[in-house]
């Protein structure tokens, strides 16, 4: 029978034959992954089921990036459990320090996932990988342990929503504005425990990491993965990463989707996530009167080169806003370096940002950019639940590099034609 990417994917991973949604199968998964915060839950698991050996140690990934550099003691520890079992099981792919990024943005760069994969990690957004045609969704630290240790684990087969982006994408316009687009429509949990199904003239067009970021933030409507088909752009990614012979994955004519949705494009504004929801979106100019008292750009979202070099482009020549502070968070090392070798972190050091390492940071309010009570902030994060970034009394807003850039100009949260415009 025809199959949608999910069931297409699950079935190069099962030896039951997918016959639709709904049905509970057995898959092998071809990576584990854990990070600095829910790992050492993972490994307590584990010790605790009796495992004395992970089922593959170059198919278990350990990212440190959420807590680190470790900013007190609590979460030293909690990377020193992490290390002690990497080098106990000789994980190979454990990333710390120098070496770590944010474990979405990391992983993709390294080839360690690709069209075609099935894999787990407990972090909420490792649906980010469906960007690149692979089956890829968080779970709980004890699943994870017993993947770990089984190399398999189950899964219910998603239903299938299939959103369908035409038009011609105005300029300013980008893969976050899209995906925050898609959640404003269908709400919170309008994708809960679905596959959300990208394509459409936009969406081929669109570059992979544009996919990676609206696969990333699948999550945020429910959705239990963000899926793009393989194609050339893919292929061409995946092989650049050092993966060896990717395959080309696309949807079958006639698979059965529980809900097709379409969007035209053509004259959106940029969207933002105001307090305290993803799903609360609306264009900018709706709230053009929000001052901020801080700008980060980063995060598994939109931490990636295209997204420094857009921001950097609005800041090249101009200062940030007096008053409010402008964090920059490379995703990578390889990122960092990039921008490093083109200029852009001296144009966001010129522009009086703070340029830092690799790191989640103040995305889930780790470290790097607390916000105090009371305080606004304009983040190309993925969250804007109450507390999120700092304090109860604070409030998120998220939107793309571009609106974060033009708003650390202004001071509030602003159109970037806004600033092109006033030069």
């Amino acid at each position: 029978m025809p199959q949608t990417l999910a069931e297409k994917i699950l079935q190069g991973h099962t030896d039951d034959t997918i016959t639709g949604a709904g049905q509970i199968v057995q898959a092998r998964v071809s990576l584990v992954l854990a990070n600095d915060i829910t790992a050492p839950l993972a490994i307590k698991s584990f010790e605790a089921m009796g495992a004395t050996k992970v089922f593959d140690p170059e198919k278990v990934v350990l990212v440190c990036d959420h807590f680190t550099p470790n900013k007190d003691i609590d979460s030293a520890q909690q990377v020193k459990v992490v290390r002690d079992f990497a080098r106990r099981m000789g994980i190979t792919h454990f990333y710390d320090g120098g070496e770590s990024g944010v474990e979405h943005a990391l992983l993709p760069e390294l080839g360690l996932v690709g069209p075609g994969d099935v894999v787990v990690g407990a972090d909420s957004h490792t649906c980010t990988y469906g960007g690149l045609g692979a089956f890829a969704t968080g779970m709980g630290s004890t699943d994870v342990a017993g993947a770990m240790a089984l190399g398999e684990t189950w899964f219910k087969v998603p239903p299938t929503i299939r959103a369908t982006f035409t038009g011609t994408m105005p300029q300013y316009l980008e893969a976050k504005d899209l995906i925050l687009l898609l959640i404003g429509r269908i709400g919170v949990a309008g994708a809960t425990y679905k596959a959300l199904e990208f394509d459409g003239p936009v969406i081929r067009d669109m570059d992979v990491e544009g996919r990676m970021t609206m696969a990333n933030m699948a999550i945020e409507a429910g959705g239990k993965v963000g899926l793009f088909a393989a194609d050339e752009k893919t292929v061409a990614y995946a092989r650049a990463a050092g993966r060896k012979d990717p395959a080309h994955i696309v949807p079958d004519p006639g698979a059965i989707y529980e809900q097709e949705l379409t969007f035209d494009v053509s004259g959106l504004s940029p969207q933002v996530a105001c307090p305290h929801l993803p799903d609360n979106v609306r264009p900018v100019e709706e709230v053009s009167s929000v001052a901020v008292d801080q700008v980060v750009i980063g995060s598994c979202t939109n931490g990636r080169i295209s997204d420094l070099r857009r921001a950097a482009e609005l800041l090249k020549g101009r200062k940030a806003a007096k008053g409010l502070r402008l964090i920059v968070l490379p995703a990578t090392p390889m990122i960092y370096k990039q921008a490093l070798r083109e200029g852009l972190l001296e144009i966001f050091m010129d522009a009086g940002a703070v340029v830092g390492p690799p790191t989640c940071g103040p995305c889930l309010g780790g470290h790097m950019g607390i916000l105090a009570s009371g305080e606004k902030v304009l983040a190309t994060t993925n969250r804007n639940f109450k507390g999120r970034m700092g304090s109860l009394e604070s409030e998120v807003y998220l939107a793309g590099a571009a609106v974060a850039a033009a708003t650390a100009v202004t001071g509030h949260i602003c159109h970037p034609a806004e600033i092109e415009k006033g030069n």
